[in-house]
């Protein structure tokens, strides 16, 4: 493990290296954040982590929908009703004391279920409280966090990814590649009983937290989760002292993937070199690690190095997503639902107003008060009471609709159409799996049209985008308060909208149809400060030649990123989509 400074190894390389540095600390590290398809490239990285793992500590698959009772544990309803008395029965965490869960589509797993977890995570145990009694039962566990999420919006949620310290992403990787080189079980068992004793320098936590700051990193758990794979790299060394290569190793495995900006460059061309040491100064300090280079450069250098190439390309856009998002306000996120949707478990309440009744929980609510409530009614039959009434709360996962605002006019429209086209059916192919909408509108001449009502109908699609009009004048302010329209009625239906705009900025013709540029453009400005105050996402591409100072104002105005794409790919533009939709709505300011 002690090539770990080396920036230039094989995404295999890193993930061997994760698995390794987890299987040696998993309650400490938290966990794994592995996102791919189920598949031979997951199979490969969990068949490792299963051989790393020494012999007897549980790996343990917990169940997707698991509801409180199965994953705290809770009153055991048969064994209660049977024996008279409450009856605690363990949960998963308890079971797998010391060892690893699998959590499967972790993309999907209920935000409180998530909170659940966290707090095990952070406490090493559960604690279980009835008639006034609390029992804990120790649950010092590793996750390894299963995401099979589609596209930058289906994640699992951010307090459970927040306390997971290696986020892994196998998408793409071939499954073929040679196997890295791998430590033995009983390699790993050394380093866990080596681990108490492994100290770290106080310059290598100021490095990472310093790496941390310049990568945008806010939270504080990843620098010492960072220090923590340090620690757990020197033991499976077996050393004692954590060295700059076991810093730079927990930067870019935990660090890096976490980025949300480009570190900035300070330019050093007009500083004077430093003086040339004495000699036999440099001999000298070079005998220690942690002096020479400067650690707090070494560091931010590896991780900046091992940040995946399409997170690197959405950071310098300005597109990448910034943080957690409310189960509300973000693509996919689910909404409460009376009639219809998945479980998401139980509240005290009536069975009416088309709730259903939840016979399980309803009975185990009664389950305890069993003998007291037979003794008063004289009667063996099992009493039922109103409070006792458990109602299933139901989750349905909100759709959203993808708006394309496309400026049609002038001799650059057909080009611009084309790019849209492309791009629409692109994300109508997501729109299959996640339920999405795709709508295309138009603006040229005197006016904006919709040339593609919202749907995900892929043979509609093309029929509607077959022959697209173009050239024209450009009334902007007309094709975005048309987008406002469209987009607040798709948010009453229950929709999420994004807005997508593809212009130049440059406007000449008003609001009410009169031609002139200064006019058209307030007017743009006005609709657009409109649309930011109606708390609705957008995105702006600059479509001309070179990045326009009009198309800045404009997308400022809307409070929306800004990409400048003179030469928009369909590709590069639904990526762009897809990342800007993972940020939260914007509201007013």
């Amino acid at each position: 493990m002690t090539d770990g400074a080396d920036s230039g190894d094989h995404p295999w390389d890193s993930a061997a290296r994760a698995a390794a540095l987890f299987a040696v600390d998993p309650h400490g590290l938290g966990g794994v954040l592995l996102r791919a398809a189920p598949g031979p490239a997951r199979d490969r990285w969990l068949g490792w982590l299963a051989r790393l793992l020494p012999q007897g500590p549980p790996l343990r698959r917990l169940p997707v929908g698991v509801d409180d009772a199965g994953l705290l544990g809770g009153l055991d309803l048969a064994a209660t009703l049977n024996a008279g008395r409450p009856v605690v029965s363990r949960g998963a965490l308890a079971e797998a004391d010391g060892g690893v869960l699998l959590l499967a589509m972790a993309e999907r797993l209920p935000h409180g279920t998530a909170a659940r977890l966290a707090a095990a995570l952070d406490e090493g145990e559960v604690v279980l409280e009835r008639d006034g009694l609390a029992r804990r039962f120790p649950a010092r566990v590793g996750v390894v966090a299963l995401d099979e999420g589609i596209g930058p919006e289906e994640r699992p949620p951010a307090a459970l990814a927040d306390r997971l310290a290696f986020p892994l992403d196998l998408e793409g990787l071939p499954a073929r590649d040679p196997d890295p080189a791998l430590p033995d079980h009983r390699a790993v068992e050394g380093a866990r009983r080596l681990m108490p004793l492994v100290t770290a320098d106080g310059k290598v936590a100021e490095a990472l937290c310093a790496a941390a700051l310049a990568l945008g990193i806010y939270s504080l758990r990843a620098p010492l989760q960072a220090l923590r794979a340090a620690r757990a790299a020197a033991a499976l060394d077996g050393r004692v002292v954590v060295l700059a290569e076991d810093a730079s190793l927990a930067a870019r495995l935990v660090l890096a993937p976490r980025a949300t900006q480009v570190p900035a460059t300070e330019d050093t061309a007009d500083d004077p070199p430093p003086d040339p040491p004495p000699t036999g100064e440099a001999e000298e300090g070079s005998a220690d690690p942690l002096d020479a280079p400067p650690l707090d450069d070494l560091v931010l250098a590896a991780a900046q190095a091992a940040i995946p190439a399409g997170l690197l390309a959405l950071l310098r856009a300005g597109l990448a997503p910034k943080g957690s998002t409310s189960q509300g306000s973000r693509a996919g996120a689910l909404q409460s639902g009376k009639g219809r949707g998945r479980p998401a478990g139980v509240r005290r309440g009536s069975p009416k107003s088309g709730l259903r009744l939840s016979v399980i929980e309803t009975l185990r609510a009664a389950a305890p008060w069993q003998a007291l409530r037979r003794a008063e009614a004289q009667d063996d039959r099992i009493q039922v009471r109103r409070d006792d009434f458990r109602v299933a709360k139901l989750k349905r996962r909100s759709q959203t609709t993808t708006i394309f605002v496309v400026d049609a006019s002038g001799s650059a429209a057909f080009q611009r159409l084309a790019e849209a086209k492309g791009a629409v059916e692109l994300l109508l192919a997501d729109c299959y799996v996640r339920r999405d909408q795709v709508a295309l509108l138009a603006f040229r001449a005197e006016g904006a049209e919709l040339l593609l009502p919202p749907t995900r109908s892929l043979s509609r699609a093309k029929r509607g985008l077959a022959e697209l009009p173009g050239g024209g004048a450009t009334p902007l302010a007309a094709g975005i308060e048309a987008a406002r329209l469209l987009a607040e009625g798709e948010r009453r239906r229950g929709s999420i909208p994004g807005i997508v705009l593809l212009t130049d900025g440059k406007g000449n013709v008003a609001r009410d149809g009169t031609k002139g540029r200064a006019k058209a453009q307030e007017d743009a400005l006005a609709a657009a400060q409109a649309l930011r105050g109606a708390g609705l996402p957008a995105l702006l591409v600059d479509t001309s030649p070179f990045p326009e100072p009009a198309a800045r104002d404009l997308a400022e105005a809307l409070g929306a990123p800004y990409l400048a794409l003179p030469r928009a790919d369909a590709a590069t533009l639904s990526t762009a989509v897809r990342a800007a939709a993972a940020a939260p709505a914007r509201q007013a300011a």
